[in-house]
């Protein structure tokens, strides 16, 4: 069977590594015109996380390619340190910045990519999806995957308008890179005014670092190309903030990489219509600040490609295993994710004064393992099926 997979990122590549391992073929487009480098730093916590890059065989690049962040620690406006938040509450067991891991699974795939392309239309029939693309040829395929995102192209063609899928948690954020001007040591910095989070965070073995803002908003009207427009935005909204923030600012307009999008959740009744299907953030976003994303993206791409192998390519079959094994703990995921934006950036002076207070306080409390425990049960709230693998095939940089 022909897939066409939309989206390079996390679970695109994923996806066309386990169906490349079942024997299917598999093209990825995306519409970057080359892999996206840098980014935040994304989490795997847990058996079913680290099982699946385990039998990816990529696991020890990923521990390679860590970040290594130990305790981060909450500072005032002038910088004096007021609490320390352990590593297992934020970075989960392995921490990687979200580039260098889209670089080892695209390393790790035999797929066809189109870089610098994008899907305009889908024509479903009987036999299979006609795809028009922007720059390609029409081609012909089997199934055709959404993994591209938030706000995933393929939903939209197939399920509607984003507005009906995408639920906005009041918080916007912005990550980009810096250098590491604070010789920071495999940790990070934060500083929290009312609904504000300022972060800096060391990156890559301490050669560089990576400045996070949160802020409380509600709905931006912004076109997401436009990257002026976006800095822009983040200097209002942090204008006159203090610690670091304007020495970060200054920085921000020479950022080779900038990420800035709402902090939201993606809620479906259902992740597939006829040969169409979503995988990932796409499909059931559990929320940027969640910790979770990477780790549905993986676990998703296995269990998908691995019903589909089980099912013979009979799609119908695949995508409704697919929804059973996945629902639960998707759903799981979201519901740990609602909370973690008013968490970070809470509403007000007194909740924002409140919470710096419990954070100076927790690490003398007995239940201060408590979260980073939730967060690891949920991690592991699946039971993954064993796919026997009909095909090997050798690896190749493309």
């Amino acid at each position: 069977m022909d897939i066409l997979i939309s989206g390079a990122s996390v679970a695109g590549p994923a996806l066309a590594y386990w169906l490349r391992r079942h024997g299917f073929s598999a093209t990825v487009v995306e519409r970057a015109p080359r892999l996206r480098d840098g980014g935040h730093a994304v989490d795997f916590r847990g058996r079913a996380h680290l099982s699946v890059l385990d039998r990816m065989g990529i696991l020890d690049e990923v521990e390679r390619r860590r970040t290594g962040m130990g305790a981060m620690s909450y500072v005032n406006a002038d910088g004096r340190r007021l609490a320390s938040i352990p590593a297992d509450l934020f970075a989960g067991d392995v921490e990687i910045l979200r580039g260098d891991l889209a670089r080892i699974l695209y390393e790790a795939t035999d797929a066809e990519y189109l870089f610098d392309d994008s899907v305009t239309g889908l024509a479903e029939d009987e036999h299979g999806v006609t795809v028009t693309f922007e720059r390609h040829p029409a081609r012909r395929f089997d199934l055709v995957i959404g993994a591209d995102g938030l706000h995933s192209n393929i939903r939209a063609l197939t399920f509607g308008p984003e507005s009906r899928f995408v639920h906005h948690l009041g918080v916007h954020c912005a990550v980009f890179p810096v250098d590491n001007y604070l010789d920071l040591d495999h940790t990070g910095l934060a500083y929290r005014p009312a609904g504000k989070m300022v972060a800096l965070y060391s990156a890559r073995h301490n050669t560089e670092a990576r400045a996070m803002f949160l802020f409380g908003s509600p709905p931006l009207t912004y076109d997401r190309r436009d990257v002026t427009r976006q800095k822009t935005l983040l200097a209002e909204a942090f204008a006159g903030v203090g610690w670091q923030t304007a020495n970060l600012l200054d920085r921000m307009w020479d950022a080779p990489d900038f990420y800035f999008d709402s902090v939201a959740q993606v809620r479906m009744d259902r992740w597939s219509a006829g040969r169409i299907a979503l995988l990932g953030d796409a499909a059931y976003s559990p929320c940027l600040l969640s910790g979770m994303g990477s780790g549905l993206a993986v676990v998703g791409a296995y269990v998908l490609a691995g019903e589909l192998a089980a099912a013979g390519g009979d799609h119908r079959t695949a995508f409704d295993a697919y929804e059973r094994v996945m629902r639960p703990y998707a759903e799981a995921a979201r519901k740990s994710g609602e909370g973690v934006s008013k968490l970070m950036v809470p509403e007000g002076r007194l909740m924002t004064t409140l919470l710096n207070q419990y954070m100076r306080i927790m690490p003398y409390l007995p239940g201060k393992q408590m979260a980073a425990s939730m967060a690891r049960k949920t991690a592991e709230a699946i039971t993954l099926p064993d796919y026997e693998v009909r095909h090997a095939y050798s690896r190749h940089r493309r």
